[in-house]
């Protein structure tokens, strides 16, 4: 069975926050950037309306026909580096007082490979009464095709042990160690090799 996919255009904002607010509410990065869970149902949609905004600008967006999962990507080229202030003018946008807003950026593009052009995977959300069903795999395997194709690898840093084995099931592998965050959850930053 295939699912039908597009890409996601500034019509489709709304959906995609909406997603991936209710995919992340309860992930372990999530729930140690926002603690206190009053304050994550309030902030959380603020944060993953920053990453959308920014993967509509710079990358794109894929989305499920019937709106249920969504995946933003960033095609990195060799040598790319992260915007310094990036983090610091999220965390401005978002939850200014919340010190881990800007911290969860620096760390993660402080792992980041900048030495290979790639695709990154920044974040997939599947509907909460949708997962499990293939269709993050679906719109994984999409890009990870296309990647094969042109021989390019890809990126990214999984936030849960759950999503871990997902990805290593599609080909990814650990990229040295995993990232602990300071007194929370481990991220696992890992890439994948185009298949020949």
């Amino acid at each position: 069975m295939g699912v039908a996919m597009r890409t996601a255009g500034a019509a489709d904002r709304e959906l995609v926050v909406r997603l991936l607010d209710t995919a992340f509410q309860d992930d372990p990065v999530s729930g140690w950037v926002f603690p206190e869970a009053e304050h994550r149902r309030e902030r959380h949609p603020a944060l993953m309306a920053a990453f959308t905004d920014i993967v509509l600008a710079e990358g794109r967006i894929d989305v499920t026909e019937d709106g249920t999962a969504c995946a933003l990507w960033l095609s990195v080229p060799a040598g790319h580096q992260d915007d310094e202030d990036g983090p610091a003018q999220v965390r401005a946008a978002v939850d200014p007082e919340n010190e881990r807003v800007e911290l969860v950026g620096r760390l993660t593009a402080g792992i980041h490979p900048a030495d290979r052009a790639h695709e990154y995977l920044w974040m997939i959300g599947v509907a909460p009464g949708r997962q499990g069903e293939g269709l993050g795999t679906a719109l994984i395997t999409a890009v990870l095709d296309r990647c094969d194709r042109e021989g390019l690898p890809a990126y990214l840093e999984a936030s849960s042990a759950r999503s871990r084995t997902l990805y290593e099931r599609l080909g990814y592998a650990l990229l040295d160690r995993p990232l602990d965050l300071p007194d929370g959850p481990q991220m696992w930053p890992m890439w994948r090799e185009p298949k020949g």
